[in-house]
């Protein structure tokens, strides 16, 4: 007869097993790829294998730590063998994932049963209650529907967590939280039996559940609190640290322009001799030697920057490089920049500015011609930028092929490695002037917009040609 009820248990606590699988699918989609056949054959696998192993522990007694211990094995396997990815992010997803639904299914169960036992102890009177019934029927609906709110809403606020790290970083984080769901499932076993706590023969079975079921309640949620710590403070970190590895790269990219702007005005210093110099060439008609001074004067000087003046030199000197590139890949370039002759920011700060919006836009064109074969217009750089009243605008416009929408600390690279670290020194930069900025992707198009507050120095500015 027992086995019967258990067989009715599961039964009846059907649709929250569907209701896990689905939980569990969609949040595996969202970190990570899966095809179409794949999908399915993983909800399928997924039900069967936690069906066997739940009638297998009705009809054999299976200890509660071996079934829940097996139960996330065949998980991460499925999810290791299904989706696609490095196997470190498979690993910390499914991981993420079992811990989450452990510590706030504990903790709801608890927190529920704690709950019933009151009730039943206060109003119905029963002098030693115990969880049973239809009572643990509706506690399992319930938790349900609280593990399903609360997976939904950490897989829309925990893209940048698995997305740009490196395999190391992933494997770091899912040791421990598999440790800790562990120490859960003991704690959540030992509850359920009522020997968390013991009063050691002070009090009734009442109270001994209770205070095994506040205890778990207390652990888990300090389990909860611990974890989600320890993981997006890594999170926070690890972009704290790319950031600043980046801040050096732009620094050095910043002297290189900076030494590069300095041979500029060294050879135009000089234009005066190397005119008289070229002129004796010409009249000797030693071609040979004249095309080796004016490609020597065309590698130090780098002359091809006077295509573009803006008004400032760093911003001269970081243009025609970028420009460059974008005609090397085939990118249509329109720029239109005019600098205020007293721009109110730092040198620096323009280089990182317009390096990090610039380059972003690069590798977005560059991505469309080879991730869209469909896609037949001619990638496109669109930068403007002046003095607007008051205040400086930069906007940058570019393909950006079928991504149709933004989100803040997200990436579509195939290789995320410091993913929306750009975006986040823009934004520094930008709120360190007191400034806003705005980023739209639509029709197939990426905008970003900068506004900055102008000194009132500022206002008088120089065209570009």
């Amino acid at each position: 007869m027992k086995q019967v009820s258990d067989s009715a248990e599961i039964l009846i606590m059907l649709p929250c097993y569907l209701g896990y699988i689905w939980t569990a699918d969609q949040f595996c989609k969202r970190c990570l790829d899966i095809s179409k056949r794949n999908e399915l054959l993983f909800v399928i696998s997924l039900f069967s294998g936690w069906m066997i192993v739940d009638i297998a522990n009705v009809c054999c007694f299976i200890p509660y730590i071996v079934f829940a211990m097996v139960k996330h094995i065949f998980f991460i396997v499925l999810v290791l063998g299904l989706f696609r990815g490095d196997k470190e992010k498979k690993f910390f997803a499914a991981a993420s994932l079992i811990l989450i639904i452990a510590s706030v299914q504990e903790f709801c169960e608890s927190f529920l049963s704690c709950l019933a036992l009151f009730l039943l102890h206060t109003v119905r009177k029963i002098p030693e209650p115990v969880v049973d019934g239809w009572e643990v029927y509706l506690i399992g609906y319930i938790t349900f529907a609280v593990v399903a709110e609360i997976v939904y809403w950490i897989s829309r606020h925990s893209k940048s967590v698995f997305h740009g790290k490196v395999r190391t970083w992933y494997l770091m984080l899912a040791i421990p939280l598999l440790a800790v769901t562990a120490v859960i499932d003991l704690a959540g076993w030992g509850a359920s039996k009522g020997i968390l706590v013991r009063s050691g023969g002070n009090f009734n079975l009442y109270y001994d559940q209770l205070f095994s079921h506040g205890g778990n309640c207390v652990l888990t949620a300090l389990a909860m609190f611990a974890t989600g710590f320890y993981v997006f403070g890594m999170d926070r970190i690890y972009l704290e640290q790319e950031k600043s590895s980046q801040y050096h790269a732009q620094i050095a990219a910043y002297k290189m322009l900076e030494e590069q702007y300095s041979q500029q005005e060294r050879l135009r210093h000089d234009m005066n001799n190397h005119m008289i110099a070229l002129s004796g060439l010409l009249e000797k008609k030693d071609w040979e030697k004249m095309n080796d001074y004016l490609r020597n004067m065309r590698d130090r000087g780098s002359l091809g920057t006077l295509d573009e003046i803006t008004g400032n030199r760093v911003v001269d000197a970081l243009l025609y490089p970028k420009r460059q590139m974008a005609e090397r890949k085939n990118i249509i370039w329109k720029c239109d920049v005019q600098m205020p002759k007293r721009c109110c920011m730092k040198e620096f700060d323009l280089c990182v500015l317009f390096g990090n919006i610039l380059d972003n836009a690069v590798e977005a064109c560059e991505r469309l011609q080879f991730g869209e074969s469909n896609y037949k217009e001619d990638p496109f750089i669109d930068i403007q930028a002046k003095a607007v009243k008051k205040f400086f605008l930069l906007e940058v416009k570019n393909s950006a092929g079928k991504m149709n929408h933004y989100k803040a600390g997200f990436t579509d690279k195939e290789n995320p490695k410091g993913h929306g670290i750009g975006l986040l020194n823009i934004r520094d930069v930008v709120h360190r002037y007191n400034g806003v900025i705005n980023i739209e992707a639509q029709n197939g198009i990426f905008v970003i917009s900068v506004l900055i507050p102008l000194n009132d120095a500022a206002y008088d500015n120089k065209e570009s040609v």
